[in-house]
């Protein structure tokens, strides 16, 4: 499954694509004791459009001249009380990448399998200036030793023959399910330590050529048993929304993984058979709330969680085509909740495990 962390904007993506390397991860304040969760991500549309400097879809210009964007980014920042989403630009001249695994340099920033390295910058003045940029204005930089204890694939649906013929307009690999960060993160002049046992990390990434609409995704590895007692390997992801195959759309599919005493019960709607789901993403004046209930032939998975939307943040992406569509695109890592594993063929103990979970991260968007 290494191949599926790798580059993919070959041939018709080269030119109509974006690719994405994620990171959420959780640091503390060692003045406090507090927990804070960050993301980073290393992204790159449409390289085969390159320039000798960022091509920016959001400019007005551009969006009158149908002018794509083609640009490699730095994305990174926080949620909760000082939350904030910073961009940089490069063009594709400064990017790197590799067709075989997870190895990338954006500037001199830089991500592999056992190490992530960089920082982003933006003045008050440059975020005021620079609307098409879609920042906040803010500073951030982080050195961190990585290492993926547990992957998930989601199968044949980002499989070398599916990628090969563009079935899908949007694809995901997690890549790091569980993963350990350990290092230091530098937010707008305070440092904030790395450790594994604050609680699992992870990465996963996306590529394709157009967003899923809605989008959704949850993700957990910070869970409680119902003695209090913060499990080790542990861990949940969610993501879907409305998958298209060669441009046609299969209706609202979700795809769910948990990850608990070395096994993952997966509820993938690309497997048809014996399973089923239902769910609903919504929102309201305080939060953004995922109820899900799926099953496989074997098992049934419940969960609740929900995150305050105070803490989250609107995060911006314009697709290769130069659209900002999804304007309410929420994003957050206070997701929090309980989730319930069952037996479905046992009725005298059908109760596998009931844990509770915080500081996920999540997403939910809908135009």
């Amino acid at each position: 499954m290494a191949d599926r962390n790798s580059y993919m904007l070959k041939g018709k993506l080269a030119c109509k694509g974006y690719d994405w390397w994620w990171h959420s991860l959780l640091a503390v304040d060692p003045a406090t004791g507090e927990i804070h969760p960050f993301y980073i991500e290393y992204y790159v549309i449409n390289p085969g459009l390159a320039q000798s400097a960022p091509v920016l879809g959001q400019l007005p210009d551009n969006r009158k001249n149908g002018i794509r964007p083609c640009y490699a980014m730095i994305k990174a920042g926080k949620w909760g009380k000082e939350k904030s989403q910073l961009h940089n630009f490069y063009s594709i001249q400064d990017f790197r990448a590799s067709a075989t695994e997870m190895n990338i340099a954006i500037g001199s920033n830089t991500a592999n399998e056992k190490r992530i390295k960089g920082s982003v910058k933006i003045s008050r003045q440059e975020a005021t200036d620079h609307p098409e940029w879609m920042t906040d204005a803010g500073e951030m930089s982080w050195d961190l030793e990585i290492r993926k204890k547990i992957p998930y694939s989601v199968g044949y649906g980002a499989s070398t023959l599916f990628r090969m013929f563009h079935v899908f307009e949007m694809y995901w690999h997690v890549g790091g399910l569980i993963t350990e960060y350990a290092g230091w993160i530098d937010y707008n002049g305070k440092r904030y330590m790395v450790k594994p046992e604050l609680g699992l990390g992870y990465q996963d990434k996306n590529w394709g050529k157009d967003y899923t609409n809605p989008w959704i995704w949850l993700n957990c590895s910070r869970f409680f048993s119902d003695s209090g007692q913060l499990l080790s390997d542990t861990a949940l992801t969610l993501g879907g929304g409305n998958p298209k195959v060669w441009g046609i759309s299969v209706g609202k599919k979700i795809l769910v993984a948990f990850y608990y005493e070395n096994k993952i019960y997966e509820f993938n709607f690309s497997k048809i058979f014996f399973q089923n789901q239902k769910w609903n993403c919504r929102m309201d004046d305080k939060f953004v709330w995922w109820d899900v209930e799926v099953t496989n032939r074997r098992y049934k998975l419940e969960l609740d969680f929900k995150c305050p939307v105070d803490t989250m943040i609107k995060v911006q992406y314009e697709n290769p085509m130069g659209e900002n569509n999804h304007k309410n695109l929420w994003n957050g890592g206070f997701a929090s909740g309980t989730i319930r594993l069952s037996r479905l063929q046992s009725k005298q103990n059908p109760l596998i495990v009931q844990l509770r979970g915080e500081y996920g991260g999540c997403e939910f968007g809908e135009y």
